[in-house]
């Protein structure tokens, strides 16, 4: 059995350390390559003209996707724009008939 001396408190304290530092990076990196995976996908954009012959359809979701602060402080709605946290996309979709266009 080890004896709880300070050298051996300071060794096992840097070998915690360690590992923690090894687990969060590999956690940052697996973060930032999902991120990067994610955001790497081809996502067909739109001019503000091509979205206004698009208001009149019934179909069409105008999504608001903005972090809650700088939508609560921002001046300026979207008319018609329904919000939804960036991390709940996926549910936020499927609250919707099949047949929807989304447009973020």
């Amino acid at each position: 059995m080890k004896s709880l001396n300070a050298n051996n408190l300071l060794k096992e304290s840097v070998i915690i350390k360690k590992e923690l530092f090894t687990v969060l990076m590999a956690i940052f990196l697996t973060t930032g390559l999902l991120t990067t995976f994610a955001l790497s996908e081809d996502i067909p954009m739109m001019t503000k003209d091509e979205l206004k012959t698009m208001l009149e359809n019934p179909d069409l979701v105008i999504v608001d996707v903005r972090l809650i602060g700088d939508y609560m402080s921002g001046d300026l709605k979207i008319k018609g724009a329904v919000r939804a946290m960036g991390g709940t996309i996926g549910v936020f979709m499927q609250t919707y008939p099949k047949g929807r266009t989304f447009v973020f």
